[in-house]
This record gives structure tokens, C-alpha cells and sequence, in this order.
């Protein structure tokens, strides 16, 4: 065997060298990788009121599609349950109120469980958002305002 080179990976006399991942992360961030060094939390690439106005701009804009995509949804339920009662007061159709509430208990239950199941995936989102609300704070504060100026207009 005296003729183990050092390509020989049962070699005796390799070195390793050994990487302390903590450091490693710090230097070599993802987001460093994808977008360039001079990515991170917004607070450090924009002036404040900058980033009142991207928060601001953004929640308005998402208040405002908030606000009319709710009221659509709430008038075709509210119009459907409405025809629902004209038709069956009417005698149209026959409703087993019975039957209605106990699949919608039983729905309740199925929904119970699956809530449950999804706890941690829906904790992991929760810290991730306050997170990024803690580090971007002047923006997420012109979104929240924002939001509810879209959602009054």
C-alpha cells in the first residue's frame, strides 16, 4: 500500500478542513446570494419617507382590493341565502333545516381537525411576519395605514 497517493480517499494523511456553519450563514446569507450584498431589510437601502410612501401606496392598494372583493363576496352571499328563503318560503324548494345544520356541524368538526393539524406551518408564518414587520417597521406602518385608507375609499 505504499503507493496511496493523496487522490486516495482512504488515505491517512488528508486534511480536512473543518467549516463553523454559524459563521458561514452570517457571511453567506441566501438573499446575498440571489439578490447581491446590498440586499436585507428594506431600513437600510431607503430613507423613511420612502418607505412611508412604498408602505402607504401598497396598503392602499391592497385595502382597496380588500374592500371591493369583500363586498362583492358578501352581496352574492347575501343574495343567494335571500333567493334561498323567497324560494322556499314560496314553496320552490323544500329545505331540510335538520339536515343543513348537521352537516354544517359536522364541517365544523373536519374544519376543528385540520386546524389543529396546521397549527405549527401556521405558528412558523405568524414569527416569520413579525419578524419581518420588526426589522421593516416604517414600512409595515404605511401599509397598516395605507390599508385602511383603501379600505375607507
Amino acid at each position: 500500500c505504499a503507493d496511496r497517493g493523496q487522490d486516495d480517499p482512504e488515505s491517512e494523511d488528508e486534511v480536512y478542513e473543518v467549516v463553523d456553519l454559524t459563521e458561514y450563514a452570517r457571511r453567506h446569507q441566501w438573499w446575498s446570494r440571489v439578490f447581491g450584498n446590498n440586499s436585507g431589510p428594506i431600513a437600510e437601502k431607503y430613507s423613511v419617507a420612502t418607505q412611508i410612501m412604498m408602505g402607504g401606496v401598497t396598503g392602499w392598494c391592497a385595502g382597496y382590493v380588500f374592500q371591493r372583493v369583500g363586498k362583492i363576496a358578501a352581496t352574492a352571499i347575501g343574495g343567494g341565502f335571500l333567493l334561498l328563503q323567497i324560494a322556499n318560503h314560496s314553496g320552490y324548494v323544500q329545505v331540510d333545516w335538520k339536515k343543513v345544520e348537521k352537516d354544517v356541524n359536522k364541517a365544523k368538526k373536519h374544519l376543528k381537525k385540520k386546524a389543529n393539524k396546521a397549527a405549527p406551518e401556521i405558528n412558523t408564518f405568524i414569527e416569520e411576519a413579525t419578524d419581518f414587520i420588526k426589522r421593516n417597521i416604517v414600512l409595515s406602518s404605511g401599509f397598516v395605514g395605507g390599508f385602511f385608507l383603501g379600505l375607507a375609499s
